[in-house]
């Protein structure tokens, strides 16, 4: 069974290392935000997509969820105490995947063909993609501080502005990366991860192209929100800022119109019907991933939900 998924941030990571280990290297595509992508200290940085190849290719902070394993920080440490910027962290292992990645990109490669090369040397068998080659950008609205750049908002800003709502720049003329759209065409389903869905799947979706490929698929959520709360992240926040209360159910609206099936967690069943009553087949099991055990259980019942519930 071939799966694209979707993903952005560290939910996203953990189930995409789950379906690593369930499906086949060649059966799975995985899609990644790039519109948090920014530049400090002079050197592009991918945040969302390094996460997830980190993560697959064994070698992200477990505790954390992002970063390096084993890191040290005696660049980070020694351009704070020259008086450089330090809301953003960048371990000395990190800081050389983004030495490297800018310095191909001012090269003339693109970041597909970087992140390509990245996945080979990593040992990473699957198909890893960023959304776009092309500049696109997340900007937040704020009720105090107007529109800031979302690594302003979600790192400088610690999530503590106001959010209004997103635009999103680029997306009118970014197109997808080479291979993307045939891995969706060709794809058995597609999974929306537990990521964020303003900001880390919302991106993808408004890459051209994206959602007409989707149209015809089989198309599978799994909620980043359980008990009304995030694991991790400021999705909850966002909703209710934006004036949605934030639960399972918000999520299966917010995406209902593409969506074929969705899964909450166990501690989220009361939402279960009214869920279905946006014509989506549902599953309820425990989505929480505290080990790589975790990961694994939570691909394979999605994996299991998709065979049984909606390609049968």
């Amino acid at each position: 069974m071939k799966i694209v998924a979707l993903a952005g941030g560290v939910g996203g990571a953990k189930l995409v290392d789950g379906l690593a280990q369930c499906l086949p290297p060649g059966d799975l595509t995985i899609i990644v935000n790039t519109a948090d992508d920014f530049e400090h200290w002079g050197l592009n940085i991918s945040p969302d997509l390094d996460t997830v190849c980190y993560t697959l290719a064994g070698l992200s902070n477990f505790e954390t969820g992002w970063g390096r394993m084993n890191e040290s920080w005696e660049v980070f440490e020694n351009i704070i105490q020259l008086g450089g910027a330090g809301w953003f962290h960048i371990g000395d292992r990190d800081l050389a995947t983004h030495l490297e990645r800018t310095r191909r990109l001012k090269s003339g490669l693109q970041l597909s063909e970087i992140t390509r090369d990245f996945c080979r040397t990593w040992g990473i068998q699957q198909t890893v993609l960023p959304m776009t080659d092309q500049y696109v950008a997340t900007i937040v609205d704020t009720l105090e501080l107007g529109e800031i750049p979302f690594q302003e908002y979600f790192v400088h800003q610690g999530c503590q502005p106001t959010v209004k709502g997103f635009r999103f720049e680029g997306t009118q003329t970014a197109r997808p990366v080479p291979g993307a759209l045939k891995a969706i065409i060709e794809a058995d389903a597609v999974v929306f991860c537990p990521s964020n869905p303003w900001v880390s799947l919302d991106p993808i979706l408004n890459i051209q192209g994206i959602r007409s490929a989707l149209a015809s698929k089989k198309v599978v959520a799994v909620s980043p929100i359980i008990g009304g709360q995030t694991i991790k992240g400021p999705a909850a926040k966002m909703f209710t800022e934006l004036g949605i209360e934030p639960s399972s159910y918000a999520v299966a609206a917010h995406y209902s119109e593409i969506l074929s099936g969705f899964v909450l967690d166990i501690q989220d069943g009361q939402w279960e019907e009214k869920i279905g009553s946006l014509g989506l087949k549902t599953m309820s099991i425990n989505t929480i991933m505290k080990s790589r055990n975790d990961r694994q259980q939570l691909a394979q019942d999605v994996l299991h939900f998709i065979r049984e519930r909606l390609i049968a």
